[in-house]
């Protein structure tokens, strides 16, 4: 017998909806990522981009655990000599609270063109509200 593969036709995608309200970041992420890849289906294949669209409103309140928030350092170096930025989790939550789930997100990926083409299908919006009601998103939670 042998094993089956996948064909770029037989994916389906379908659109998921995440509340990040009171969530935990690294749990979350980590069930983003396994969405994303599309290991919950049953013809996983690991050199192929069979996730689905997975759409994450609320992001602004998202939880940290522990002394997390004032401890964890998020860096960027602008390329020249001592132009290291460094910005703790907190900042980065006030500021911009969809990069700090799209970076924890990102790490659990593969670091491929893969796995840059699964993260374009991540949304992740701040408030409540999003612009993708038409594809009708499933509601999923870290319990599913």
């Amino acid at each position: 017998m042998k094993t089956y593969s996948a064909k770029s036709g037989d994916i389906t995608r379908q659109w998921y909806l995440y509340d990040a309200d009171g969530q935990v970041l690294g749990r979350l992420a980590s069930d983003i990522a396994r969405r994303l890849k599309g290991k919950n289906s049953p013809f996983y294949t690991p050199h192929m981009d069979m996730g689905d669209f997975v759409v994450v409103v609320n992001a602004e309140k998202i939880m940290l655990t522990g002394r997390k928030s004032a401890e964890k350092m998020y860096y960027h170096h602008s390329g020249y000599p001592g132009g290291l930025k460094t910005t703790t989790a907190k900042q980065m939550l006030e500021k911009h609270p969809d990069r700090i789930l799209r970076n924890a997100v990102r790490g659990m990926l593969p670091k491929n063109s893969l796995g840059r083409k699964m993260l374009k299908k991540l949304k992740i919006y701040a408030g409540s509200e999003h612009p993708h009601e038409a594809q009708s998103p499933g509601v999923a939670g870290a319990e599913s």
